[in-house]
């Protein structure tokens, strides 16, 4: 990021898992000045659940659209959920649908599968549900789908293809490749075994840097939504690698990164590999320089909203006062409230002593899972220092100071919008925003360390 082009505002795609928006940031302060936001919908019909596209192309399209002249852009970035591959035809459309990661293959296919993938040891992927290792997703769809498949001639991540859309320039990204694709090898910084087993290296669309401008908006494009110059698009960047980017540049390590939306991803930067428990869902990720950092994760966005939807709602401050009384009382959830991934994979969600607590008390304990479940994702990959908390559960008080009191870190809370605009907004070049932190929270919780030990001795009873 030597060269500092000198943008104005800047226009993320920001499309998450469950939500997709498209943000406009001012370059100089790196705050959110304009944003729209959409629902990401699955379509079921077709040979299998699939993302709307078009959909969420048209709403992109929109969105630029709008923002052309109030309040104006000079250059657009991009930043995506993982797991997600796209095949293209030999006309740029798609050859198959962008296949949905939740969707669960035949038993067949996935033994099948199973036989395929290069060993954790080559990967540092581990083996996961449904199509979270994009390897299984393409190896499905080759599979079983071998007539469309005949016609895919470039395999594209998921940030680059809404680049390709905007630029007609067809390239793959590292933050993408490497995260937990089974396509990647981290130590030798080139694609796995796995690429020439399937058969489809000559279909990988070229490497590029998340750093680099792919090109201008095509014309047809630019006069679409109605701006004159040259606007650049970045290749873009998988999403937790973004929120990731501003504190690689920022602060020094050893340091850990918890990224929460859909899913809380823990990064340990400063970490090694040599530990990493591949059937507990640590990893390594790819940062936006190529580096192996250690990462762990589970679906703590997604549970909460269940739970949220199922408790109801609260006073935050009722929340946070009641943690110590849901300690006393012993009141706890044992994971998984989505089953199949995180550091416990096999448990089932149960409640304990929760029949005649509020929903006050039923959201604390709520908020005290979720540090446990973060606490336990830490501590597999290694993590020292510092907890920067970003995303929405830098909101969440009760979590926080869980958090701090079961780890015996400082931890940072970084609030309102999700690090993943502004850490996509870095790849242009211009220098990151001081971030709007609160003061370092240092809890220490009465009782929770009887807690946690029973927490896990019930997990273990399970």
């Amino acid at each position: 990021m030597s060269a500092r082009p000198s943008y104005r505002r800047i226009v993320v795609l920001d499309i998450g898992k469950t939500n997709a928006k498209v943000v406009v940031l001012d370059a100089q302060s790196g705050a959110e000045i304009a944003a729209v936001r959409t629902t990401n919908t699955v379509l079921k019909t077709g040979p299998y659940p699939h993302y709307d596209i078009e959909r969420l192309w048209d709403f992109v399209i929109g969105a630029l659209k709008g923002f052309a002249t109030t309040p104006g852009f000079d250059a657009i970035s991009i930043t995506t959920h993982g797991a997600s591959a796209v095949l293209l035809a030999a006309d740029g459309s798609l050859a198959l649908p962008v296949l949905d990661y939740e969707h669960a293959y035949p038993d067949a296919v996935r033994e099948a599968y199973a036989h395929l993938r290069p060993p954790f040891s080559e990967t540092f992927s581990p083996g996961l549900s449904g199509g979270l290792n994009v390897g299984a997703q393409i190896h499905y769809q080759k599979s079983q789908f071998p007539d469309d498949f005949a016609r895919v001639r470039a395999i594209l991540t998921y940030p680059q293809y809404w680049a390709f859309r905007l630029t007609g320039v067809a390239a793959n990204e590292v933050t993408s490749l490497g995260c937990h694709t089974d396509l990647w090898n981290p130590t030798t910084g080139a694609y796995s075994a796995l690429v020439d087993t399937l058969g489809i290296r000559p279909l990988m669309a070229p490497i590029r840097s998340a750093f680099d401008a792919l090109g201008p908006i095509l014309p047809r494009i630019a006069t679409e939504i109605g701006v004159d110059a040259p606007v650049p698009v970045y290749c873009g960047i998988h999403d937790s690698n973004a929120s990731l980017l501003p504190h690689l540049v920022e602060n020094e390590a050893p340091f850990a990164v918890v990224s929460t939306g859909t899913w809380v991803i823990s990064f340990a930067v400063g970490g090694d590999l040599e530990h990493l428990d591949p059937t507990r869902d640590a990893l390594a990720n790819i940062d936006a320089y190529g580096r192996a950092v250690p990462s762990s994760r589970f679906m703590g966005g997604r549970e909460f909203e269940i739970l949220a939807g199922e408790i109801g709602q609260a006073d935050p401050d009722a929340i946070e006062a009641s943690l110590e009384t849901v300690i006393g009382k012993g009141i706890m959830l044992l994971p998984n409230v989505v089953e199949g991934s995180g550091p416990f994979p096999d448990k089932k969600m149960r409640w304990i002593g929760e029949v005649s607590a509020s929903p006050a008390e039923r959201l604390a304990a709520a908020s005290l899972y979720l540090a446990l479940m973060t606490e336990a994702c830490l501590g597999l990959i290694g993590a020292k220092g510092p907890i920067f908390v970003e995303g929405p559960f830098a909101l969440n008080r009760a979590y926080l100071a869980a958090l701090s009191s079961l780890t015996g870190s400082d931890v940072v809370a970084l609030p309102g919008s999700t690090g993943t605009s502004q850490g996509a907004a870095l790849l242009t070049g211009i220098r990151p925003a001081a971030a709007t932190a609160s003061q370092p929270i240092r809890a220490e919780l009465r009782g929770l360390q009887d807690y946690r030990e029973a927490w896990h001795t019930a997990l273990a009873d399970v």
